[in-house]
């Protein structure tokens, strides 16, 4: 798909949010919420984040399902993960660790600074080195976009999610690359405005994650 495809997935994504803005806020500001209140907990509460916060984003995803079958987000679709089977739920984790992995190895590299530590000095980062962190997240989160729809929508084990969603990407490099530049460009607005701008922009780019997977694997 050209990289055109991407404005295509946004905009889909606005119309699934119109279905319920203020409860697809209320996801991402949970989402935000938790790992701003669990990270700088020592080591217990830093790797609970980073495995809740991707599974409470899942909600995101099942609140776009709702939208898009003519249903409002319901609250009770922020923890419809936790009663998908564990294997699924172990496959999203698992995906969700894979740009952690690699911001962390670039702000390691650019600065000495372990960012999976609780409390790390990320003083230390400059604006540029901040940005070339999250845009190398940003990147790296491509081949594994597709990993929770085909866990948590398909029912995929474990290697044949992430299969699924490589094979995906090596197919879609240019519409995938623009997604992953406006989503990019979303979070860099997020936080310059505090995290506030956050609460529109996690839910948008989940929404068009969801709305690629439907365009990428055709589902009606």
């Amino acid at each position: 798909m050209p990289a055109g495809r991407a404005l295509d997935w946004f905009s889909e994504a606005m119309r699934l949010w119109r279905r319920g803005p203020l409860t697809f806020c209320a996801f991402a500001l949970v989402v935000v919420a938790v790992s701003v209140v669990l990270e700088p907990v020592p080591v217990a509460g830093a790797l609970a984040a980073h495995v809740l916060a991707p599974l409470l984003a899942c909600g995101l995803l099942y609140a776009s399902l709702a939208a898009d079958r003519g249903d409002r987000p319901r609250w009770s679709q922020l923890v419809a993960v936790f009663v998908a089977p564990l294997r699924a739920q172990a496959t999203v984790v698992a995906g969700g660790l894979v740009p952690l992995a690699v911001e962390a190895l670039a702000a390691w590299s650019l600065a000495g600074v372990n960012v999976l530590l609780p409390l790390a000095d990320t003083s230390q980062l400059s604006v540029a080195a901040i940005g070339v962190i999250y845009a190398a997240g940003v990147a790296a989160s491509l081949p594994v976009t597709f990993v929770p729809m085909a866990a948590l929508f398909d029912g995929a084990p474990f290697g044949q999610a992430f299969a699924t969603s490589l094979q995906a990407f090596a197919r879609n490099v240019p519409a995938l690359a623009a997604y992953a530049a406006f989503s990019f460009v979303l979070l860099a607005i997020g936080i310059a405005t505090s995290g506030i701008g956050l609460l529109l922009a996690l839910p948008w780019i989940a929404a068009a994650s969801y709305a690629a997977w439907k365009d990428v694997f055709a589902v009606a």
